[in-house]
């Protein structure tokens, strides 16, 4: 059975820094696609991070330079760091598997959601 269980959510000030960490079950992370999306009240879902099966990574513009995304193959989990946040970046933060080893937005949809962690960035 394919779990996502995510953990390291909370509040922070603006410019400070969260980890976020995503412990997979029931697969192994190594052979998938892994991905971090957001969402806000009232907003669209959107794609922050990816991760493919040979750690080829990619980035929403508002995080370049700011969130790394990451995975210890060993422990069978994902991370999210993120760094100078600010308060645009509150959100739900989801890990997501797709049912495909690379990242490729043609490809097969993301089909598996973790519970969801909350990020609060006051000003």
């Amino acid at each position: 059975q394919v779990q996502l269980v995510e953990s390291g959510g909370g509040s922070v000030q603006a410019g400070g820094s969260l980890k976020l960490s995503c412990a997979a079950s029931g697969f192994p992370i190594i052979t998938y696609c892994m991905a971090w999306f957001r969402q806000d009240s009232g907003k669209e879902r959107e794609e922050v991070a990816s991760i493919d099966m040979v750690s080829k990574t990619t980035y929403a513009d508002a995080v370049k330079g700011r969130f790394t995304i990451s995975k210890d193959n060993a422990k069978n989990s994902l991370y999210l760091q993120m760094n100078s946040l600010k308060p645009e970046d509150t959100a739900m933060y989801y890990c997501a598997r797709k049912n495909w080893g690379y990242c490729y937005s043609d490809g097969p949809s993301y089909n598996s959601w973790g519970q969801g962690t909350q990020v609060t960035v006051s000003s």
